[in-house]
């Protein structure tokens, strides 16, 4: 099988296609809020006919979609339109502006598994409609018994029951160690820990290429920019509005920095340019986060566009 034809199916891809948002959290890694980047309605077209010819999953995310109910419906709709029913939808929303006339026309419109991505501290609401969301889910048919927001592999591959989650951010989960990004990066509330490898967790780079037993392969579009990890390298591996995403992916596949993150081991991307798991550990360690160190890396060592190591890496490196 060439990389071109491998990359026409892909299992997971989380697309944020808005930053807009009705809220403006403090610790949000892509700056959404009511001035957030947003895209127009033809370029989120051309995205969707870039996407691989099969996609096991398709997470819609943002800023908050229901912000920007015009475009998301036309979304969803060009998606019902070239993939059916073999791809289950996933909605990521606040929950803030969810209504039911809203949910029944993102249910007829093919959405299946709905996740609240706001029961925490930093969200305006706290968690406060939770109660108030759970009856409108019920009173749709809309299960909670898959609580999880990484479901179970098995069960969205086979099956897609009307499902709805709930979670939030916490030093733990979403502040992991991955959001070193946007206002969490400027109000420092960010997991100041180099040792914690976000990037071989999922949403991390790992599998991004081919993905593994435990972690499925997904890929991150932010608004047109196509990402190994949800919160991007320092520069997108390509732009989805101008180029198919399997030639883009095919273009990276025998990398040997890209093939490292795929194994979800940004320490040793460098290796091939000089560079060693024990400097790059070293520094991960002095900027307290492993995605500050992979902003390094291709800011000093390697030009992902050119990919090529950047000139006179090694002497700075080794100076």
């Amino acid at each position: 099988m060439s990389d071109l034809s491998r990359f026409n199916h892909i299992e997971s891809v989380y697309w944020v296609f808005t930053q807009l948002c009705n809220d403006s959290c403090a610790h949000c890694y892509n700056n959404s809020g009511p001035q957030g980047e947003r895209m127009s309605t033809d370029e989120c077209m051309r995205i969707i006919d870039h996407l691989p010819e099969k996609i096991d999953r398709l997470i819609l995310s943002g800023g908050e979609p229901l912000a920007e109910r015009t475009l998301l419906f036309e979304v969803l709709s060009r998606i019902q339109q070239r993939y059916g029913k073999q791809t289950q939808i996933m909605l990521q929303t606040n929950g803030d502006l969810l209504t039911g006339e809203i949910l029944d026309r993102l249910i007829e419109h093919g959405v299946s598994r709905f996740d609240i991505a706001s029961i925490d501290r930093y969200h305006r609401h706290k968690g406060e409609r939770l109660d108030e969301l759970a009856e409108l889910f019920a009173s749709r048919g809309v299960s909670d018994e898959e609580q999880d927001a990484l479901v179970d592999r098995q069960r969205y591959l086979h099956e897609t029951p009307l499902s709805w989650g709930y979670w939030g951010a916490n030093e733990d989960f979403w502040l992991g160690g991955n959001w070193a990004r946007g206002r969490a990066y400027e109000n420092d509330i960010w997991m100041m820990d180099g040792s914690h490898n976000f990037c071989a967790k999922p949403s991390g780079a790992v599998g991004f290429l081919t993905g593994t037993d435990e972690v499925m392969q997904e890929i991150s579009i932010q608004l047109w920019k196509l990402n190994p990890c949800c919160p991007g390298t320092k520069d997108p591996l390509g732009d989805v509005r101008e180029e198919p995403v399997p030639e883009i992916l095919a273009r990276y596949a025998k990398n040997p920095v890209f093939q490292k993150l795929n194994e979800g081991d940004p320490y040793r991307m460098g290796e091939r340019f000089g560079i060693s798991e024990a400097h790059a550990r070293e520094r991960a360690h002095e900027l307290q986060n492993v995605c500050r160190w992979c902003d390094e890396f291709f800011e000093k060592h390697y030009d992902i566009r050119k990919q090529r190591a950047c000139a006179r890496s090694e002497t700075d490196t080794a100076a």
